[in-house]
């Protein structure tokens, strides 16, 4: 577990390489072949896009707690991720030197959307619309109505039924339907991934997101059961790789964790897909104390991470390596993934040791802003013209001294 990473397998790279091929060389054709290999839907091309009235049909057609369930988390992303706007600023550095940056939003992004999920939706599209961001453009699996009642509810009408690695390819070179976007956010499974990987440096995409992780920190406080509740949220997710751990200096506790993960899973509907992840990568780790646990939650540096324990703010400064941090016993992992605003698309794979939550400032750029005056440059050539004659760069030092007035 300490050693994971977010490895591909050989045949997936090159499935996905022959995917990008197929895509970049056929457009909207290659969407339409592969949409139905992958998806099961025969599409046209011009049922690629999605029509506005069906978004809307979307909307009207799902039931009215879901709408309000999707219109209170919307408020919620939308209010948190508000905090994290970023300005521009300019500072006068004397002899009418102003120097600064420019913050700007991203032009055109493109949101991945696995079928169904309209939460990852409002996690990627709400920050973008945050930061400014003029076109945002979805893609989606066909027939996922969830999502597409959610983009209307965001007032996202451009929205294509194209899931898979597909999607991405499309998305980062265009086609006939779908122009090619700067950045691509948004969560997926090991193709989309691997796709994004494979167009970094084309467009600008999001962090990689792996299969989902979830460690608990406990003391023996919080009822086992509600533990045991939380690792097989994560459990269920279905690829089978999901990272699920209970870290305890508490032996009984572990044990009574242990059982309830396996009452519970005799009920669960998705019980299979649970199992599988937990046969991989479940772990249950009795520590000597709990400084000890943190310590590994901190080399395990998860995408979740639980403190189930008295007193959870003690113990915040301890740690440094997490996705997502959740205090307490009544801060459930999916509290997060779902309602109160933070976002879920987070670092997996250990990556939450250098990586952050998708937030406002993936979707802004700095660029630096410099207004030298004929005094500054006057008093600063000789320097410069040395770093530059240092480093073999006449040109550079003939452009500075070029200005010798």
């Amino acid at each position: 577990m300490l050693g994971r990473g977010l490895e591909v397998p050989s045949e997936v790279e090159e499935a996905v390489r022959r995917i990008g091929r197929t895509v970049r060389e056929d457009g909207d054709r290659a969407l339409v072949l592969l949409t139905e290999k992958y998806d099961g839907v025969r599409l046209s091309p011009e049922e690629i896009r999605v029509p506005g009235e069906e978004l809307e049909r979307a909307w009207e057609d799902a039931d009215g707690e879901l709408k309000e369930a999707l219109r209170d988390a919307a408020e919620n992303v939308r209010r948190f991720h508000e905090h994290q706007k970023r300005t521009s600023w300019f500072v006068s550095d004397g002899d009418g030197v102003i120097i600064g940056k420019k913050v700007v939003p991203i032009r055109r992004v493109g949101v991945y959307v696995p079928k169904g999920l309209a939460s990852s939706l409002l996690m990627a599209a709400v920050p973008a619309q945050v930061a400014g961001v003029s076109q945002i453009c979805v893609c989606t699996p066909p027939g996922s109505r969830a999502v597409y009642a959610a983009a209307y509810l965001l007032g996202l009408d451009e929205v294509y039924q194209v899931g898979g690695a597909q999607a991405v390819f499309a998305m980062a070179y265009g086609t006939e339907s779908i122009p090619k976007v700067d950045k691509i956010v948004g969560p997926g499974n090991i193709y989309v991934t691997e796709a994004k990987r494979q167009v970094y440096g084309t467009v600008g995409v999001d962090l990689p997101a792996g299969p989902s992780e979830l460690v608990v920190v406990g003391d023996g406080t919080v009822p086992a059961g509600w533990a045991a509740a939380d690792l097989l949220s994560q459990a269920e997710h279905g690829s089978g790789y999901e990272v699920v751990a209970c870290l305890t200096p508490s032996e009984g506790w572990a044990r009574e964790v242990i059982r309830e993960v396996e009452r519970r899973m005799e009920v669960l509907p998705t019980a299979g897909r649970a199992r599988r992840a937990l046969e991989r990568r479940g772990l249950v780790v009795v520590t000597g104390t709990l400084e000890e646990a943190l310590e590994l939650a901190e080399d395990i540096a998860p995408e979740h991470l639980e403190l189930l324990v008295e007193d959870p703010w003690r113990w915040l400064d301890s740690v440094r390596s997490a996705g997502a941090i959740f205090l307490g016993p009544y801060s459930p992992e999916p509290v997060g993934d779902y309602f109160c605003g933070t976002n879920h698309i987070l670092p997996t794979g250990g990556a939450a040791r250098f990586a952050s939550a998708l937030g406002v400032g993936d979707f802004l750029r700095e660029v630096s802003l410099v207004a030298y005056s004929e005094e500054r440059l006057r008093k600063a050539r000789g320097k410069i013209a040395r770093l530059a004659e240092a480093e073999g760069m006449e040109a550079h030092k003939r452009a500075v001294l070029e200005r010798e007035g």
